[in-house]
């Protein structure tokens, strides 16, 4: 984590200004390379067609059975549902927020690849409430699915997405008047009194192999007068958790990247103990480890992300909530 922490001597303010789009691409707050390290492209390629120990779950992974008809019964200001990767479902005081909604079989263009594991439960659209808000982080394929999107946009009151990716939703058929793109620190405040606001991450975006960085990519904080929640998107660790935490924090709870990560590739998606760290800048009081038991994208076996994350969480003095799948959570 040091050498990401000392790599630079940004001053503050540089983290709370707009994204910079240049040359036709979005560029990152501190430098960012794509893969670091001494392995390269060709053979962490052939790695992944090698098996990993524990590398997917060897059986359907338990899940609960989800009724919406059970959301508003708690009489705690904020529900949530984890749906797997970082599929949530937020009713933050009767306003229910999906965010990075994915219900798709597979995270990519070509089919039969990157598929989701098995559950004992299967989740899709038709067992979603009417939405008020949808929030999209960026357009990678395990975040931004088109399937789900055809699917849920006549029961979603509003989608927010970062710059330049409405274009992409109005050609799925929603409708371009329940689109808003934002940029970072963009704010936007619902008829209730929440407030959700972009703010910044440490990312890349593409769909493809030509359009890389073409659009935006964030992190989102959602909250009131008195609560206050947290979803980083994917994200590499950096600075910018420390300027949000002061900006929008602290935060009553923080859903934060941690999984798919790799030496190689750590300046965009956090390790572990980075992700606990990262929840500590923001202020959090509560944790919950998402992007991780859904889909296989890195070399990782697929309980390590948790596993990590509950030790470093442990040693930090953290209160870390490790998510079940369909579960109805509350936050008081």
């Amino acid at each position: 984590m040091n050498q990401l922490a000392a790599q630079t001597s940004i001053p503050d303010s540089v983290f709370l200004e707009p994204s910079v789009y240049k040359n036709g691409q979005f560029q990152n707050q501190e430098e960012t390379p794509m893969m670091t390290g001494e392995d390269s492209y060709f053979k962490i390629i052939r790695q992944f067609f090698k098996k990993i120990p524990n590398g997917v779950p060897e059986k359907a992974i338990q899940t609960y059975p989800f009724k919406k008809g059970q959301l508003n019964n708690s009489g705690q200001p904020i529900e949530y549902v984890w749906f797997g990767h970082s599929t949530l479902l937020i009713n933050f005081k009767g306003t229910k927020i999906l965010i990075d909604p994915v219900f798709s079989i597979n995270a990519s263009p070509v089919p039969f690849s990157n598929r989701s594991f098995s559950y004992t439960e299967n989740y899709s659209v038709e067992q979603l409430p009417t939405i008020d808000w949808v929030l999209i982080s960026h357009d990678h394929y395990d975040h931004l699915d088109k399937k789900t999107i055809k699917k849920i946009k006549d029961k979603v009151g509003h989608f927010f997405v970062p710059l330049k990716v409405k274009r992409r939703l109005i050609k799925w058929g929603v409708p371009e008047d329940k689109i808003t793109e934002a940029d970072w620190w963009d704010s936007y405040t619902h008829a209730s009194g929440i407030t959700i606001t972009a703010a910044p991450a440490r990312h890349f975006s593409g769909r493809s192999l030509s359009d890389r960085n073409n659009t935006l990519w964030c992190s989102w904080a959602i909250k009131d007068h008195q609560n206050a929640v947290f979803f980083s998107g994917d994200s590499g660790y950096g600075r910018h958790f420390k300027v949000i935490g002061n900006e929008l924090g602290p935060f009553d709870l923080t859903f934060i990247e941690c999984g798919q990560y790799n030496q190689n590739w750590r300046f965009i998606h956090n390790m572990p103990e980075e992700s606990v760290q990262a929840h500590i800048d923001l202020g959090g009081k509560k944790m919950v480890p998402i992007h991780w038991a859904k889909f296989k994208l890195s070399l990782h076996s697929w309980t390590e992300p948790i596993e990590r994350a509950k030790v470093a969480a442990e040693k930090q003095e953290v209160d870390l909530t490790v998510p079940e799948f369909g579960k109805i959570n509350t936050v008081n």
